[in-house]
């Protein structure tokens, strides 16, 4: 993708769009990154699958785990730039984000979205919810990144243990 979007930015890493075709099988996740994968089922059933691909797309996900996200922010949308916004007490960051490509193929729904110019990280992550054949809803979360500010470089194998434990927050707002 190069249209620098409502940020006026470009996307700070090549590979577009491979965290999406690692979840599908297509290809593996691009090396020189840390990779990351995190699944939970928080139930079954049609009910469970609409509430929390709601939540995935509308950001309420996102709000749930902590994060935040503008209260006016559309829901996710294919060139929707995103700021989001985390830390602890006076210490913030922002990480703007623009959403690549949203899909919803009956079964799976979600989206994913890559790291603009000013995100503590560069690299890509992708959201789903699926219905698997026997009902069971099933949130992945998967991405690669790796460190793109002088503080994210020196909180090493920290950052990603936190990337970690929020990608589990976010799947745990599915259904919250």
């Amino acid at each position: 993708m190069s249209a620098s979007g409502e940020f006026g930015r470009e996307l700070t890493y090549p590979e577009v769009g491979a965290s999406l075709r690692a979840f599908r099988g297509e290809a593996p996740l691009p090396s020189g990154y840390r990779h990351l994968r995190v699944e939970s089922e928080p139930g079954s059933g049609d009910t469970v699958f609409e509430v929390a691909a709601a939540r995935l797309l509308s950001w309420d996900m996102h709000r749930g785990a902590g994060i935040h996200v503008p209260a006016d922010t559309p829901a996710a949308a294919a060139g929707l730039d995103v700021r989001l916004g985390f830390g602890l007490g006076p210490v913030r960051a922002t990480a703007p984000c623009r959403v690549i490509e949203v899909f919803d193929t009956g079964r799976q729904r979600g989206f994913t979205y890559g790291t603009l110019d000013g995100h503590p990280e560069s690299g890509e992550e992708t959201f789903v919810v699926e219905r698997t054949a026997d009902g069971r809803v099933r949130g992945t979360v998967i991405a690669f990144s790796r460190p793109a500010r002088w503080y994210t470089r020196l909180a090493g194998p920290v950052g990603h243990m936190l990337q970690r434990r929020i990608a589990r927050r976010y799947l745990a707002a599915l259904t919250a």
